[in-house]
């Protein structure tokens, strides 16, 4: 270890650590501020009706293309890990991510109308994918294996994402309401720039290690990577052109794209010679538990889509005559983690030998997930905004304690499970099976309305409990073949 980074490391900074944990929170808040913020801002931008400053796309064409560009983010995320080991190492990946994530944000807000969406989006993919897994690495790196910092560390570092999450939506929608969808834009390109600027004052607090390239790619090979990469730019431009691919069927396209990468990736795993016949046992035994993820993520991610629809339209917004925006819905979510998270560790930590596996977190989840649409139910006798927003808000704390059981166990089975040979792309089966169920997400919206929202939530309800008493039927093979130990809780994070 160099002297720099012994310095990164040692001292208290803030709150008692390492000087550069603040600066990666910041820019970490930051960045889930303008994500979140623009996320259901672009949702309402492209719906609602050119006299209210909108695009007019229809509602399904709306949410097909925000549930595409939550698939691709989670997508990118693979892709910016690869980047970061192969080519620039993780800071300066995170470094320049950052700056196309702003960049992303800047064309939404003064390049008008589908145009500026295309570009802006394409954008903050790329950005994005690069940045949320980059910074989690770079905070790991702020520690050694025995500083019993590290997880008070971790938890700063996700309590000032919550709070970005938190914020974003309140903001930007207020600047929605108040100045209009480019004004709401242009604020989360500032928030961008308020964390990047932070980041750029302080990169002499990340260690050095994040300089490091740990398998640096041959230049022959970089090259082809760049040649293939231009290629795919190539044909995406060209199908786009034709007319072959279009906002309708823009989720439904990113998801066969990912179910296609899903079966190949296992497929490699299970063909290897690099796997020995327990670890196959083991990858056997996650591919239940891997479809009840996606299927989890197809209705969880339904917040971005059919609930802000939901809240934009069938919400009494109206609070003591004045008109709350939709957009603070959002924000419920990030509340919820930060005050049900500690509540629900302890439950589990006084469980002790009782604590549920973490297949029985799983299927506590999809369970949970399925009443929160059952919830809806009720509400759906009565039409047009008139709903309450409690109501709301009460289903959308059920789709919080749904989540912090399934969101902290999917990772740690990757790494506990996955064979020797492939444990980083264990990892990113995790994250496509997350991308695979964001884009389902949005192509399920398409098929809501609210004159159909009865038939729309019951289905949806009851196909999340059918997936989860399939699955509870099959837990003892499972875990034979995976033999899961209990699982540690942790806390969930927004992002």
């Amino acid at each position: 270890m160099t002297t720099e980074e012994k310095s990164c490391r040692a001292g208290a900074g803030f709150l008692g650590q390492p000087t550069g944990l603040g600066t990666l929170t910041a820019l970490g808040l930051w960045e889930r501020f303008s994500f979140y913020g623009m996320q259901v801002v672009l949702l309402y931008y492209l719906f609602f009706p050119v006299a209210q400053g909108g695009l007019g796309l229809s509602t399904a064409a709306a949410t097909s293309v925000v549930g595409a560009y939550g698939g691709l983010v989670y997508l990118a995320t693979v892709l910016g890990g690869w980047v970061a080991d192969r080519l620039l190492g993780s800071e300066r990946t995170l470094f320049y991510s950052a700056i196309t994530i702003m960049a992303g944000h800047a064309c939404l807000a003064v390049i008008p109308g589908l145009p500026g969406v295309l570009v802006g989006l394409c954008l903050l993919v790329i950005g994005s994918g690069g940045q949320v897994g980059n910074v989690t690495s770079l905070v790991g790196s702020l520690y050694d294996a025995r500083d019993r910092r590290r997880d008070r560390g971790f938890m700063v570092f996700y309590m000032g994402l919550n709070i970005g999450a938190l914020g974003g939506p309140i903001l930007t929608g207020l600047t929605r309401s108040e100045l209009g969808f480019h004004y709401a834009f242009g604020l989360a390109a500032i928030g961008m720039a308020i964390g990047l600027s932070i980041y750029a004052a302080g990169r002499k607090k990340v260690p050095p290690r994040g300089q490091h390239v740990p398998d640096p790619l041959p230049r022959a090979e970089a090259r082809r990577a760049c040649v293939l990469a231009g290629v795919i730019a190539v044909l995406l431009a060209v199908v786009v052109a034709a007319g072959f691919l279009t906002a309708d069927n823009l989720a439904v396209t990113v998801t066969i794209v990912l179910a296609v990468l899903i079966v190949y990736y296992f497929a490699v795993m299970l063909r290897s010679r690099k796997v020995s016949p327990d670890e196959r046992r083991r990858v056997y035994g996650l591919i239940p538990v891997f479809l009840l993820n996606c299927v989890f993520w197809s209705l969880y991610q339904q917040q971005f889509t059919v609930v802000q629809v939901y809240a934009a339209q069938r919400v009494d917004l109206d609070i003591l005559g004045w008109s709350m925006p939709p957009e603070f819905f959002n924000s419920a979510v990030p509340v919820f983690v930060i005050l049900c998270t500690p509540v629900l560790v302890t439950v589990l930590a006084k469980l002790g030998p009782r604590e549920p596996s973490s297949t029985v977190k799983f299927l506590i989840g999809t369970i949970l997930i399925g009443l929160a649409f059952l919830l809806f139910l009720p509400m759906t006798a009565t039409s047009g905004p008139v709903n309450p927003p409690l109501a709301l808000t009460g289903i959308l704390l059920v789709f919080t304690i749904a989540e912090l059981f399934v969101s902290p166990i999917q990772l740690s089975l990757s790494t506990q499970l996955a064979p020797q040979a492939f444990r980083t792309q264990m990892v990113a089966l995790w994250f496509l099976s997350t991308a695979a169920g964001s884009s389902a997400a949005g192509a399920l919206a398409g098929l809501y309305t609210p004159r159909t929202e009865a038939i729309y939530f019951m289905i949806t309800g009851a196909t999340a409990l059918a997936a989860a008493l399939l699955f509870a039927a099959v837990i003892p093979w499972v875990k034979r073949r995976t033999r899961i130990v209990a699982s540690v809780p942790s806390a969930a994070a927004a992002g």
